[in-house]
């Protein structure tokens, strides 16, 4: 008989109805509350995914305690705020990326939820590619031998193209652009991203990064109502990973052209590998022997993986492993941290 799990949705806003969908797609899965101190919007979001109970904040939903695990899909500034009480109440915890804001919330969060011994996962969505999981197999078998340089980028153009809405008119774009509203920039937002895709497929972690942030002017004054735009828009990076292999990683909101797409290439002293995640696309192709001597590359097949949301399920009934989990979202927040402040040294490199 499937383990019955209850699930809880913290934040109802835009990434709120993907989570709900693809909870409500797995069997034994029950979506039982939303929690969002915005009346209209709770209502609305739980009318739309037949959710019973609503609360207008984290307190009010444990009081009730009727749910198993969490999902929180809030802004970022308040994934420690919302996430540590829940861990407290020994419930297991799926949450949006980054894990928080800073290295001391996030090393905080890693604790609390090994102290709770819960499930803890942070949604690192491009861990269900096809291609990338495909290519960490490869490389850890050894396909590739001895990583000696990469290279990888996450590509955005919605500050120049109105593909995904217009960003100067919604919120759901212009939090992302403030400081004051919690957003990291591009760093925070989606250099999380590319960095986990990067040290991951290569099984190696960063030992050292430097860092050079741009933030572009878009509007009067930097400021569209009470917005100021003042996070960065364009990062790039030079990281040397625990062996000595080193690349560079960029992300830019700025990329004409690129909707949102990434591409990680690994060298190895055996071969080499393309890792691409494009117009929801996946690929990957590989440079192996005997095909060297000609450059030859061909691509590889790779099979769909289970979303992060069906592996959170299978984790809480003990049929996976919780992986990525808080932990991981440590580790990259540190690595987010030594990148910023390497960007305030003028790209000074520092250890991670």
């Amino acid at each position: 008989m499937t383990q019955p799990v209850r699930i809880l949705i913290i934040g109802t806003g835009n990434m709120a109805g993907a989570h709900a969908g693809h909870f409500a797609d797995i069997p034994g899965v029950t979506l039982v509350g939303g929690v969002d101190r915005r009346a209209e919007q709770l209502s609305s979001f739980c009318a739309a995914h037949n959710i019973e109970r609503g609360f207008a904040s984290v307190d009010d939903a444990l009081e009730w305690g009727e749910f198993d695990a969490v999902s929180n899909v809030t802004p970022d500034g308040v994934h420690f705020a919302t996430t540590m009480p829940v861990l407290a109440a020994g419930k297991h915890v799926l949450c949006e990326k980054p894990l928080a804001t800073n290295e001391a919330e996030a090393e905080a969060m890693r604790a609390a939820a090994a102290k709770a011994g819960v499930v803890n996962m942070i949604n690192l969505s491009y861990r269900n590619v096809a291609s990338m999981q495909r290519a960490a197999e490869m490389v850890g078998d050894g396909a590739i031998g001895n990583i000696r340089h990469f290279e990888a980028s996450y590509l955005q153009s919605w500050l120049v193209q109105p593909a995904w809405g217009q960003w100067d008119t919604q919120s759901e774009w212009l939090w992302r652009l403030s400081t004051a509203h919690g957003s990291k920039g591009v760093l925070g937002d989606v250099g999380i991203h590319i960095l986990d895709f990067a040290t991951y497929v290569a099984g190696l972690s960063a030992r050292e990064v430097s860092c050079r942030l741009a933030t572009f002017n878009k509007a009067p004054d930097d400021r569209i109502g009470e917005y100021t735009l003042d996070a960065n828009d364009s990062a790039t990076m030079q990281i040397v990973l625990e062996n000595g292999a080193l690349g560079t990683v960029s992300a830019s909101r700025f990329a004409t052209g690129h909707l949102n797409d990434l591409r990680l290439r690994l060298y190895g002293d055996k071969g080499a590998l393309e890792v691409s995640w494009e117009k929801d696309v996946s690929r990957l192709r590989a440079c192996l022997s005997p095909d060297l001597e000609d450059a030859r590359w061909q691509d590889v097949d790779a099979q769909i993986p289970p979303t992060i949301y069906q592996r959170f399920i299978a984790a809480i009934r003990g049929e996976d492993r919780a992986e990525p989990d808080f932990a991981r979202g440590a580790a990259l927040q540190r690595l987010l941290d030594r990148a910023e402040q390497s960007a305030n040294e003028n790209g000074l490199s520092l250890t991670v």
